[in-house]
């Protein structure tokens, strides 16, 4: 399968899948699930352009960036799905829209849930990008971006393993979560989400090519994945409608918590 045409099928994977999220919702009234469906259909489709595209590329990295988005995937999307599952009310998130959209609701859902499918494109493109760099495989920038991820995986789990502990905690109610990664970062999960998407750049690049046709000029498009991210989580979906529920919910408390704490990057807090 051409590049060209494992990019239409995974992109016909994510609207297909998102348009199921969409569907679970509107039974269940539990938007959280778009998340869920979104985590899996980004790895599938991941998997896709690793693994059924035709190039140069050594089959060892090809399956070595397929097992990266699986395992990120599979970790992210299984995390979400106990969270939502659990849920006894709508991420919060979801409710302020579904409140903004009142009657036309379900339609601006659909269409949202389209783009963020369109969003996983670029995604799924910097996995192709890195999967197909020819060149010996298992090369120090394989082992990187392997690394890179490893530790990106196990920080998002260690931040979300603390942000359970403390919401679990019955003399927490209503106190904002400081402890920790959150010490350093009111959101170090997206942090170190955002920072798994590096590892698809450093495997894909070929540095000694430069930007011209005779190198592997794709791998370019592998910046895609970390700078969608950051814009998503930062700017859009991830960090402001978040931090505008916590505002209301907690108050001054969580006004005290973002002067002293860094948004995004880990710092250490100020006083």
């Amino acid at each position: 399968m051409t590049a060209a045409n494992s990019i239409i099928v995974a992109s016909l994977i994510l609207s297909a899948m998102m348009m199921a999220a969409w569907g679970v919702q509107k039974a269940t009234r539990q938007s959280g699930w778009a998340d869920v469906f979104w985590s899996f259909a980004i790895g599938l489709g991941g998997l896709v352009v690793a693994l059924m595209t035709t190039g140069d590329a050594p089959v060892e990295r090809s399956c070595l960036v397929a097992a990266m988005v699986g395992f990120w995937s599979m970790r992210l999307g299984f995390h979400i799905l106990a969270r939502t599952a659990s849920a006894t009310s709508e991420d919060p998130r979801y409710a302020d829209l579904r409140k903004e959209w009142g009657d036309r609701f379900q339609l601006r859902l659909f269409l949202f849930l389209q783009i963020q499918a369109l969003c996983g494109v670029g995604l799924v493109v910097s996995v192709y990008a890195a999967a197909h760099r020819p060149g010996p495989a298992l090369s120090i920038a394989d082992c990187a971006g392997l690394a890179l991820l490893i530790v990106s995986v196990i920080g998002e789990g260690i931040a979300d393993r603390q942000l359970r502990a403390f919401a679990a905690d019955t003399s927490s109610h209503g106190k904002v979560c400081d402890t920790g990664l959150w010490a350093w970062s009111r959101h170090p999960n997206y942090f170190f989400e955002w920072l798994g998407w590096l590892a698809y750049p450093i495997i894909a690049i070929d540095f000694t090519g430069g930007f011209g046709a005779a190198g592997w000029w794709q791998g370019w498009l592998a910046l895609i994945g970390p700078l969608l991210m950051y814009w998503l989580l930062v700017h859009v979906s991830g960090i402001p409608p978040l931090e505008a529920h916590m505002l209301k919910s907690r108050g001054d408390a969580f006004k005290d918590y973002m002067a002293r704490t860094s948004a995004f990057f880990p710092l250490p807090p100020r006083t």
